[in-house]
């Protein structure tokens, strides 16, 4: 796990990676705040490739960005140890106020994930985590809050 987490505070590295994996994710210019075994925190910046309409954040930006919270705590678990599958199968927002600056989202989930994940793992069956990415503006505000459901599969050897 230190290794990966390593390699995505890495700046250069976490780009290389976005640009090749996740080139939505570089476009809209993510950048990942903070992670560690239990959390991450991702950002979404409000400029010209991220804006609606409506001059906030697009809805999907921000998807994508609750959503890499929340898979970065399933990556960094899954790279731990023998091979796992992960999808996402579910996912629920509720928004609260307009998105516009810099938003911050914030998945708290990676001791659950990293339960499922060894479970799935000990008895070959699958297993779902429901995730929860808050992101908050800059004033503290809660913006949106999304419920990923995240499904691990060990693979067969």
């Amino acid at each position: 796990m230190e290794k990966f987490r390593r390699d995505i505070s890495n700046p250069l590295k976490l780009r290389l990676f976005m640009l090749r994996r996740l080139p939505m994710a570089y476009l809209a210019g993510l950048r990942v705040a903070a992670l560690t075994d239990g959390q991450a925190t991702v950002t979404v910046p409000y400029k010209y490739l991220t804006q609606n309409p409506f001059r906030s954040i697009y809805f999907a930006c921000l998807s994508m960005a609750a959503e890499m919270a929340s898979g970065l705590l399933a990556m960094m678990h899954v790279q731990s140890g023998s091979p796992v599958s992960m999808l996402v199968v579910g996912l629920e927002a509720e928004f609260n106020k307009k998105a516009v600056g810099l938003i911050r989202f914030t998945s708290q989930d990676g001791a659950a994930i990293g339960r499922a994940i060894a479970e799935s793992r000990a008895t070959g069956q699958g297993r779902t985590v429901l995730c929860t990415s808050t992101g908050i503006d800059q004033a503290g505000d809660v913006v949106a809050i999304f419920r990923i459901t995240w499904s691990f599969r060990a693979k067969a050897k």
